[in-house]
């Protein structure tokens, strides 16, 4: 996949995917909203090589999904937090977990509760605009040069 070309798609799939579609950058991202930040941290939970934990929080970095903070300066050490756009993704990850749960499931699965009113959340998308689950109603995709 040639993904400077994707990344310049009219489609919002498709440019998302570029930099966030491979496993390793979202799982970094589930791990960090677990309110992992250090390199070490990533890498022992992943079992990630070294190198390509360092591309794929350069690229999370690069398109401003984390943000690098200096938390030593002898040694120079960073941490990596969520932005505001780290943050929303959040429920890309939940649906996407939603969607393992139904279709890759089997054996005990990590379940996710609300911290303050300790139900189990069972992620579900929803058209803000008609209120509909997605996935329920036909769709039909408009090219940004149509009306």
């Amino acid at each position: 996949m040639n993904d400077d070309k994707v990344s310049n798609e009219p489609c919002p799939i498709a440019r998302s995917v570029a930099f966030a579609g491979d496993a390793w950058s979202l799982l970094i991202l589930r791990d960090a909203h677990a309110g992992l930040a250090r390199f070490d941290q990533f890498r022992k939970s992943l079992g990630i090589a070294p190198t390509m934990l360092t591309r794929r929080l350069a690229t999370l970095t690069e398109e401003g999904l984390l943000e690098k903070r200096r938390y030593s300066e002898h040694p120079p050490r960073e941490e990596y937090l969520l932005t505001v756009a780290g943050r929303d993704f959040l429920p890309v990850l939940f649906m996407i977990g939603e969607w393992g749960r139904q279709y890759r499931g089997g054996g005990n699965l990590v379940r996710f509760f609300d911290a303050e009113n300790g139900t189990e959340i069972k992620a579900v998308a929803v058209d803000a605009v008609t209120g509909a689950k997605i996935g329920t109603r036909p769709i039909r995709t408009v090219m940004p040069d149509e009306s």
